[in-house]
């Protein structure tokens, strides 16, 4: 659960704070700002090219200038870009993008994991933060999409109450949903 710091929506109209895993991992989220590039640059430096390919759902290398500023300068009003901090160590190790459509009734996320802090409870805590977001900003729906590749992705958005359907145009692809409230 988030503890928010100040007890405020803070000016982004977001939600910063701290969150902590189900291992008892102290992580400190809030969304992105115009002034992040330079550290979602960095970050994308240590996500592995198979991460990188499942969460922009395409092959790559690198994240490109475009993608950054993209992720950085957002509306902040049907997308927020959350991300996620070690507390100890103040590494950025997830970033998770909500993005909203224009009747604020369906919203896609996307998440990816600095390779270092995989398999620690930080994705699901982000998710589930990402998720009383969505709900608090009056989403209905919930939806992620998935190569078919990415179980752990899979297995774990359908723990969480996600249920997976197989897109009828595109074999390659999972597409879960969550009804919220």
């Amino acid at each position: 659960m988030l503890e928010i710091e100040d007890g405020l929506p803070d000016a982004h109209n977001g939600w910063r704070g701290r969150l902590e895993t189900r291992s008892g991992r102290d992580i400190r989220v809030r969304p992105a700002h115009e002034d992040d590039e330079a550290r979602l640059d960095a970050f994308f430096r240590h996500v592995t090219p198979e991460d990188l390919r499942f969460r922009f759902l395409s092959p790559m290398r690198q994240v490109s200038e475009d993608q950054i500023h993209a992720l950085s300068h957002v509306d902040h009003r049907r997308t927020e870009n959350f991300l996620a901090f070690d507390a100890e160590t103040h590494d950025l190790v997830a970033t998770a993008m909500l993005a909203g459509d224009d009747r604020m009734e369906t919203a896609e996320v996307a998440m990816v994991m600095h390779e270092d802090y995989k398999g620690r409870g930080i994705g699901w805590a982000l998710l589930s933060h990402v998720a009383r977001f969505a709900e608090a900003r009056g989403f209905q729906t919930l939806k992620s999409i998935e190569s078919r590749e990415h179980r752990a992705a899979i297995q774990m958005e359908r723990e969480m109450g996600f249920t997976a359907a197989s897109d009828p145009d595109d074999g390659s692809i999972v597409v879960l949903t969550k009804t919220l409230g």
